[in-house]
C-alpha cells in the first residue's frame, strides 16, 4: 500500500532514512525554494524520486489535513521490525537494550511525541501492540518530526508475550505510572537492560503491564 508522509521535516527525515520505497515528491505550485526545500529536492533527485509539483487543495486531500506544509511524500507502508532487531541494535552500540513500550496508546500526537523523545535519547526499539492501539500512520510520523523513520518499531499481537520474551533476555521491566507506593523516578535504579511500559491515556498501565518494578 502507499502512504502519503505529510511535512517538511517529516518527508526530509523519511528520505534520509530511506527505509521506505517513494514513488514520487509532491510540492504544493509556488512554494518558495528554502533550504529545506532544496534538501528535499536533492535527496528526491538523488535516490530517483519524481518530484511534482501540484496545486496546494490537492495535497490537503492527500494528507486530510491541511497542515501538510505544502509537501507529500507518496511511500510504501512503514517498515515494522522484531525484536530481535532491537536487541541486535544494542548489541552493535555495545549498549544494554533500552525500550520503550506502549501499553494501548491511542492518540497519534502523544505516541508522537514519545517516538521524537525515544530517538532522541537513543532507544533501541520501541514495542506496540498490532490492535486496539495506534500504529505508525502518516499522522504519527508527523507528530514525531521524522523521528520514527529512524527507530525500530515492532508491532505485535501479544504486548504480555513481547514481555515476556525480553525479560528472558535479561530486560528489566518498568512499568510508569502516578500510583500510590510508586517510586519516584528519578530515585529509580534504570541501569542496565530496561524495558519502560506506558500505559494507555485514559487507563494507563492495563491488564498487560507489569508492575513498577519486577
Amino acid at each position: 500500500m502507499t502512504e502519503h508522509l505529510y511535512g517538511r521535516r517529516p518527508v526530509l527525515e523519511a528520505l534520509r532514512a530511506g527505509r521506505r520505497r517513494a514513488s514520487a515528491l509532491l510540492m504544493a505550485e509556488g512554494t518558495e525554494d528554502t533550504d529545506i526545500i532544496r534538501d528535499l529536492k536533492q535527496l528526491a533527485g538523488a535516490q530517483g524520486v519524481p518530484l511534482r509539483h501540484v496545486p496546494r487543495h490537492m495535497l490537503a486531500d492527500l494528507a486530510r489535513t491541511p497542515d501538510h506544509q505544502g509537501v507529500i511524500l507518496k511511500a510504501d507502508d512503514y517498515p515494522y521490525a522484531d525484536l530481535d532487531d532491537a536487541l541486535a541494535l544494542a548489541q552493535a552500540r555495545g549498549e544494554p537494550p533500552l525500550l520503550l513500550i506502549l501499553d494501548l496508546l491511542q492518540d497519534p500526537q502523544n505516541v508522537g511525541a514519545l517516538l521524537r523523545v525515544a530517538e532522541g535519547v537513543g532507544v533501541h526499539g520501541v514495542v506496540i501492540q498490532e490492535r486496539r492501539a495506534v500504529g505508525v500512520t502518516p499522522a504519527v510520523v508527523s507528530a514525531s518530526s521524522g523521528a520514527v523513520e529512524h527507530l525500530n518499531v515492532v508491532q505485535v499481537k501479544n504486548l504480555v508475550n513481547a514481555m515476556r520474551r525480553l525479560k528472558e533476555q535479561g530486560v528489566w521491566m518498568v512499568g510508569m505510572e502516578a500510583t500510590a507506593g510508586a517510586q519516584v523516578y528519578d530515585q529509580a535504579r534504570l541501569d542496565g537492560a530496561v524495558g519502560l511500559v506506558l500505559g494507555s491515556e485514559g487507563r494507563g498501565c492495563a491488564a498487560s503491564c507489569v508492575r513498577p518494578a519486577t
